[in-house]
């Protein structure tokens, strides 16, 4: 069972069209180091640049042959999520459709003002940047949610306690 706590605080300020960051309650160096040290520990994936995001941001990619036929499930390619850089700190990912406003509504992430507008699908969303460890462990783990769903390995979507 996913437990996603609610965010406590009011959420950040970000930019309202692409490129779509986040440019407030961005993390200090340490935090964002010691969250992007074990965002790509996952099995079967690859640490690249984005093909899709700004300049120094990095991508998690599924290894050929991982990866689900679900189109929703991926940004571009088998780019299921990027990490922004560091004056950013925040995340693209794509998450379950009909998880998206449980998380959304938990404070942790807003949809992508281009899925929005229905140029992308409705499954990408920016995930706030984690601001101290506590928050590291639950964005690991809607992370882990997007790796999974690009896998097509989901647990229930209903599992995810508020």
């Amino acid at each position: 069972m996913l437990k996603i706590p609610p965010r406590e605080g009011h959420r950040p300020v970000t930019t309202p069209c692409a490129p779509h960051t986040q440019i407030s309650q961005n993390p200090d160096a340490e935090t964002f180091r010691a969250f992007r040290d074990r965002a790509f520990d996952f099995p079967f994936v690859i640490r690249k640049p984005s093909m899709i995001s700004v300049p120094g941001a990095e991508a998690l990619c599924l290894e050929h042959g991982h990866e689900c036929e679900c189109r929703e499930a991926f940004m571009i390619g088998r780019e299921f999520a990027h990490v922004h850089p560091p004056q950013d700190g925040s995340l693209h990912m794509m998450l379950p459709e009909d998880a998206v406003p449980r998380i959304v509504d938990l404070g942790w992430a807003e949809p992508h003002p281009m899925a929005a507008a229905g140029m992308i699908p409705p499954t990408a969303v920016m995930v706030y940047a984690p601001r101290d460890s506590a928050e590291i462990e639950t964005v690991l783990d809607l992370l882990r949610l997007s790796y999974n769903f690009a896998r097509g390995k989901l647990e229930r979507v209903n599992s995810i306690v508020l």
